[in-house]
């Protein structure tokens, strides 16, 4: 139990696999008083919306074990005079959480093949028949140019037509295909997406990138699916008014950056739904590339989506 100062008042049970502390550290305390700067954040903020009214179902990792942690308001006679909450480990419950996950990774993988498949498909089959109509067009245009003006001018109209179509098969292959950063580079990529997200987006988009920046390839495209689900993440759900994108190289090594200003959440809530198919996507990603994912988030400051490699994220 938390009183509405935010202090430890009363404990049921051992706290210390779940905060490190005994009770008798605990109690009369304030989070900021026993538990490290982002953990006390993290709990002052939940007991907080629990002394507003809101329930809160989180997941906790400590060590080898798996915690869910409900969060709650105690009402007395009407009145919420405490903050309650609940701790159950389910440890065993993770490990079938785990297989699941493999499963869903498997998923991503063959979704990857079948994404490359069709981006090849309109890149050598659609997109080279509709250049190749073009080009017929274009011969039909100039043996008519002298006979029939006006049939050139409706060949003309066609052909803006397909060059339309033939740079909107292009865009959708250069989507499609999880490689293509690979071939065309990490910077040209982000100056693409960032203007398909801007023709969309009513905010500020801030685009930084360190113009030494010399990566792998592998290790480009993996930062580039980070990069794509946390903006699109912040777009769809954040209501943000600004967001910023820095990919930076140290001594120690590359790090990517994604922040937005919007309305944060807590990343162990499970209500929040935000343990989704995109947050799997970024830890997809970053494991294939042995990159370290973190996402830092309250609902003051807006949400951080960083990516490093193992050097660089010790620092």
């Amino acid at each position: 139990m938390v009183s509405t100062d935010g202090a430890f008042a009363r404990f049921y049970g051992d706290p210390l696999a779940l905060f490190g502390c005994t009770a008798a550290e605990l109690v009369g305390r304030v989070p900021g008083d026993v538990l490290g700067p982002d953990e006390a954040t993290a709990w002052r903020g939940r007991f907080a919306r629990a002394l507003r009214g809101e329930t809160m179902l989180l997941r906790e990792r400590r060590a080898k074990g798996t915690w869910y942690v409900t969060v709650f308001p105690l009402r007395i006679e009407g009145e919420i005079q405490f903050a309650g909450g609940s701790a159950r480990e389910v440890t065993p419950w993770a490990a079938a959480e785990e297989e699941l996950r493999h499963t869903v990774l498997g998923a991503l993988k063959a979704q990857e093949f079948e994404r490359a498949m069709v981006s090849k498909f309109l890149h050598d089959s659609v997109g080279q028949n509709l250049t190749a109509l073009g080009l017929q067009l274009d011969l039909i245009r100039m043996d008519l140019e002298n006979v029939s003006p006006d049939t050139c001018q409706r060949i003309g109209e066609i052909q803006k037509l397909l060059e339309e179509m033939m740079e909107s098969v292009r865009e959708y292959s250069y989507e499609l295909n999880p490689s293509t950063v690979e071939r065309a580079g990490l910077r040209p990529a982000l100056d693409r997406l960032a203007g398909r997200i801007r023709s969309r987006f009513p905010g500020t988009l801030r685009l930084n990138v360190d113009p030494s920046l010399k990566l792998d390839p592998k290790l480009a495209s993996a930062l580039y699916q980070i990069l794509q689900e946390g903006v699109e993440n912040a777009v769809q759900h954040s209501g943000c008014s600004a967001i910023e994108i820095a990919v930076k190289s140290t001594r120690a090594g590359t790090v990517l950056e994604v922040r937005d200003n919007g309305r944060g959440f807590d990343p162990a809530d499970l209500l929040s739904g935000r343990r989704g198919l995109g947050l799997l996507s970024m830890e997809h990603y970053a494991a294939q590339a042995g990159l370290e994912l973190t996402i830092a988030s309250t609902r003051e400051t807006g949400t951080t989506v960083r990516a490093a490699t193992p050097e660089a994220a010790e620092r």
